[in-house]
């Protein structure tokens, strides 16, 4: 279950008046709230005890920082502890490398298994690599999110399996905003992993933009980081090549899509997002397809954006929490 912090703190809440308010739940960081005061995220993973929330809070207010929202999901039966933090602060009161190392203190009182600072206003943006076969919604989509600054990633290059006319819409967004297009054939005997690896060995995560190739575990293992899926299907159902016609033929009357982490189980790794959308008799298959597409591409989109706001993450062998 997921409970507010007004649950989980109700007895010594009085003495903490920085939790003020949890406006911010399921909403970006607004950097404009304060001149000075710039917004902070954190989350934290490690096995549920006593004392916990009173911790984090307190390392917050004392260096005069303030919560503005705070999510709590203690299992039922789980004796495992997952919260999101989104507080503001000043930097020059609050060093970016002491918030740091101020959590790393509590990190280590509770043997945490997870603990990340974000500051969007200093930090990076996430560099990532965008993988596409033929079909481009989604790529599409993402572009046009990331040019409008309603996606907080850095776009180091797009890499596909098919070759593009330069004369296409996507090609010429691709070159005018300098954004590397790179074209690797691949075969059914070489699908060029290593090449691939070489390209994306300075991201930060990978995008599957309906890459509709198989990454090995080689490859996996050989990145070491996080590659988000989409799936043009509500898994774990219509697996397998076109899901559409699939859930088409079945007569389905609810349509969906799938953004998931990848795994070496093909389509089977944690869940991050799903949507779904109602169809019915009078949809033919084109109007059936299109449905699907517009769901994919939010769906991915919508994971890549909670992703980066660090609002997920890993719960138990194949599952995830998403905040």
């Amino acid at each position: 279950m997921i409970r507010r912090i007004s649950e989980r703190v109700s007895g010594f809440a009085k003495n903490f008046p920085i939790l003020k308010s949890s406006r911010f739940h399921g909403e970006s960081l607004d950097s404009s709230v304060s001149p000075v005061l710039i917004p902070g995220v954190h989350v934290f993973h490690c096995q549920d005890a006593v004392g916990i929330v009173a911790k984090l809070s307190d390392c917050i207010a004392a260096k005069g920082g303030n919560i503005l929202g705070y999510d709590v999901f203690v299992p039922e039966n789980n004796n495992v502890f997952y919260s999101r933090s989104e507080f503001i602060f000043d930097p020059v009161k609050w060093p970016r490398n002491q918030v740091d190392e101020d959590f790393q203190t509590i990190a280590q009182r509770y043997g945490a298994l997870n603990s990340v600072v974000r500051v969007p206003s200093i930090d990076p943006k996430y560099k990532i690599a965008l993988l596409l076969s033929k079909q481009d919604h989604c790529l599409v989509e993402m572009l046009h999110k990331w040019q409008d600054g309603k996606l907080p990633v850095d776009i180091t290059c797009v890499i596909s399996n098919h070759e593009r006319a330069s004369n296409t819409h996507v090609m010429r967004f691709l070159e005018r905003h300098g954004i590397p297009y790179h074209y690797v054939s691949t075969t059914k005997e070489n699908k060029r992993e290593d090449d691939i690896l070489e390209l994306v060995k300075d991201t930060d995560f990978l995008v599957l933009a309906r890459y509709m190739q198989i990454l090995s575990g080689n490859f996996l293992k050989g990145y070491g980081k996080d590659v988000i899926n989409i799936h043009h299907g509500l898994l774990p159902s219509f697996k397998g090549g076109y899901p559409a016609k699939q859930a088409f033929d079945a007569g389905v009357k609810l349509i969906g899509a799938t953004s998931h982490f990848v795994t070496e189980e093909l389509d089977s790794g944690p869940i991050i997002e799903q949507m779904v959308e109602s169809v019915s008799h009078r949809d033919n298959l084109r109007s059936f397809v299109q449905k699907s597409e517009d769901l994919e591409k939010k769906c991915l989109t919508k994971a890549i954006k909670s992703y980066c706001e660090l609002r997920v993450l890993p719960y138990g062998t194949n599952k995830t929490v998403v905040f």
